[in-house]
């Protein structure tokens, strides 16, 4: 059982530890649809399959929907976050993925979501993707910026020439043990509603929630990461376990965002929301001892400057 020094919020104990975290490279695009539910769909598809660079080319996820007044061509839209190790991989995967799920979405266009970037920090998107247009391909000028008219078969897609890029943070992260899984899981909910509710952070995670916590390494020699067992209540008895007595199950969040502060900022919101739930016994946080990322946002902090 975890034997840290405990905090309390609401009554909840927290323990006083630390959740670590990395720099990464990030960017942000818009894409706007005809309606709403093509954004939506839009969104789902180019943020599919991008949870952990661990084994995914990118994280990736929805930071804000749009209205029309709020979108760069009048109509619906969504802001999306990638982040990703390094510029190069960075750039591989949003090209990669707008190509295979935006260019090919119904009435879609693609924007920078950084409009006022360092032009030596861009990344390639709609000058790659233009390819596809076989020569039939327009360049548009919009102010200072470039745009490429690729037609397709509705119409023309509209992509943004170079995207910016910025210095992320990704892998903010709270862990949540519960009495069971419905109390657990209505609470992990609870904490990711207070948390889209802030700009500039995603939860790569679907639904914004991990049931998968990892750890650095396995017994098994090829694999990077395996199951957090040290967190997982059917082994409690066959490992060292850091459960509190009662224990049933237990969720993550992970929060990637394009500042420390953001990211501190949303942990504290999901902090206060969980702590408001019923059969919530602990709430933790993950780290490395503080040897692999030099963001570490302590819990203690976040309660003391939290109001409660």
């Amino acid at each position: 059982m975890n034997t840290q020094t405990e905090l309390e919020l609401n009554g909840v104990p927290i323990c006083d530890t630390f959740a670590e975290a990395f720099t990464t490279v990030g960017t942000r695009i818009i894409v706007t649809a005809l309606t709403e539910s093509w954004v939506k769909i839009a969104a789902a598809e180019v943020s599919g399959y991008a949870t952990s660079v661990i084994a995914c080319d990118a994280e990736a996820g929805v930071e804000k929907f749009l209205t029309p007044e709020e979108s760069p061509d009048g109509r619906p839209g969504v802001s999306l976050m990638f982040f990703a190790f390094s510029r190069s991989a960075l750039e591989k995967a949003v090209t990669n993925r707008v190509g295979q799920c935006i260019l090919t979405c119904p009435t879609t266009a693609c924007y920078s979501g950084l409009t006022d970037s360092d032009p030596e920090k861009e990344i390639a998107l709609g000058s790659q993707l233009r390819f596809f247009g076989d020569g039939f391909q327009v360049s548009k000028k919009w102010g200072n910026r470039r745009l490429w008219r690729i037609p397709v078969m509705d119409g023309e897609f509209v992509c943004e020439d170079r995207v910016g890029t910025f210095k992320g943070v990704a892998g903010g992260n709270l862990l949540i043990c519960a009495t069971d899984q419905k109390k657990g899981l209505l609470a992990t909910e609870a904490a990711v509603a207070a948390m889209q509710t802030l700009e500039q952070i995603i939860l790569p995670f679907p639904g914004g929630i991990v049931r998968s916590g990892s750890k650095v390494g396995s017994r098994y020699t090829k694999l990077k990461a395996s199951t957090n067992d040290a967190y997982c209540p059917t082994v409690r008895a066959q490992t060292t376990s850091e459960l509190p007595e009662g224990t049933g199950c237990v969720y993550e969040i992970v929060i990637d965002g394009d500042s420390f502060d953001a990211v501190q900022q949303a942990m504290q919101a999901g902090l206060i929301a969980i702590s408001q739930q019923p059969g919530v016994l602990e709430i933790t946080a993950g780290n490395y001892g503080g040897k692999l990322g030099k963001h570490h946002f302590h819990l203690k902090d976040l309660v003391k400057t939290s109001g409660l």
